[in-house]
C-alpha cells in the first residue's frame, strides 16, 4: 500500500511540474515564470553599484529565496521522472543546474560574483514555460520553420562571409595602412560592420574609390538583412498552410500538446496519443 502511495504522489507531482494542460500545471508554470522574471530583475539590480550598496542585504535575501525555490523545483524534477539522468543531462536540466549553483558557490569560494552571468541563464527556462497549450502550436511552427530554413541560411551566411573577405581585401588594397586598414583581418572586420549597417565609425575610407566601394557595401547591407527574415517567413507560411490544410481536410488532427513522457522525457505528442511515440510508455497517469 505504501508503495502505491509513494508512486501516486510522484505521479501527481510529475503531472504538475511537467504538464501544462492541467489547471495545476498551468498555475505551476505561471508561478515559475514570475519567479524567473523576479530572479532576472534581482540580477540586474545587483549589477547597479549604488542600488547594490544601498539594498545589498535585501537583494541577497531575495536571491536566496529564489535560489532555494529553484533548488526544490530542480530536485522535484529529478525524483519524479523514471530516468533521472535523462533529465539531469538534458539541455534544460543543465540550464537548471547552472542557473542554481552560483549562489551556493558564493558561500564556498570568494570572488565568484562573476558567476552572476550564469544566474541570467534562468531566462532560458521561459522557453520551456512557453510550451503552455495555447502557445505550443505557434512555437512548434516557428521551430519547424527555423529548422527547415537552416540549410538555406547556412549557405547565405557562407556567401556573406566570402563577400566580406573579398571586399575587405579590396579595401585593404585601396586604402592601405595610412587610412587605418592596417591588415586584411581588420579590413574584413570593417566590411562586416558596414555590411550589417552597424557602422561603429572606428575606421572609415578616405579615398574616393574606397568611399565608392563602401557605398556599394552599405546598399548591399540593406538587402542582406532582409534575406534571413524572408527565408524563415516563407518556411513559416508554408508550415502554417500545411497544418491548416490537414486540419480542414479529412486528415487526422496533428495538433500537438504539452505532454512529456515520464520515462524518456520526449515531447510533441499528438492530442489523442495514449503512448509515447519514442519509448512506448503510457502517457496517462493511472
Amino acid at each position: 500500500m505504501s508503495k502505491k502511495k509513494n508512486t501516486y504522489w510522484k505521479d501527481r507531482l510529475y503531472e504538475i511540474i511537467y504538464e501544462a494542460d492541467t489547471p495545476a500545471g498551468k498555475l505551476f508554470d505561471v508561478v515559475l515564470l514570475v519567479f524567473i522574471l523576479a530572479s532576472i530583475i534581482l540580477v540586474m539590480l545587483e549589477s547597479v553599484r549604488w542600488i547594490d550598496d544601498k539594498y545589498h542585504n535585501l537583494l541577497n535575501i531575495g536571491e536566496w529565496i529564489v535560489t532555494i525555490l529553484f533548488t526544490v523545483e530542480y530536485i522535484a524534477r529529478i525524483i519524479t521522472v523514471k530516468k533521472p539522468l535523462k533529465y539531469i543531462f538534458s539541455f534544460y536540466g543543465i540550464i537548471d543546474f547552472l542557473s542554481t549553483i552560483p549562489k551556493y558557490l558564493s558561500i564556498i569560494f570568494a570572488g565568484t560574483h562573476a558567476l552572476v552571468a550564469l544566474r541570467a541563464l534562468r531566462l532560458l527556462r521561459v522557453f520551456r514555460i512557453l510550451k503552455l497549450a495555447r502557445y505550443l502550436g505557434a512555437s512548434n511552427q516557428l521551430a519547424s520553420a527555423i529548422k527547415a530554413s537552416r540549410a538555406k541560411i547556412s549557405v547565405f551566411l557562407f556567401a556573406v562571409i566570402i563577400a566580406s573577405i573579398i571586399f575587405g581585401t579590396l579595401m585593404y588594397l585601396i586604402e592601405g595602412e595610412e587610412n587605418g586598414f592596417t591588415n586584411i583581418p581588420k579590413s574584413v572586420y570593417w566590411c562586416i560592420v558596414t555590411l550589417t549597417t552597424v557602422g561603429f565609425g572606428d575606421i572609415a575610407p578616405q579615398t574616393p574609390l574606397g568611399q565608392f566601394l563602401a557605398t556599394l557595401i552599405m546598399i548591399m547591407g540593406y538587402g542582406i538583412i532582409a534575406v534571413p527574415t524572408g527565408i524563415v517567413s516563407a518556411e513559416y507560411t508554408k508550415s502554417a498552410n500545411k497544418t491548416g490544410n490537414k486540419n480542414n481536410g479529412n486528415h487526422d488532427d496533428i495538433q500537438l500538446n504539452s505532454q512529456r513522457c515520464q520515462n524518456c522525457l520526449s515531447t510533441k505528442h499528438k492530442d489523442d496519443a495514449e503512448y509515447c511515440y519514442s519509448c512506448g510508455h503510457n502517457l496517462h497517469i493511472q
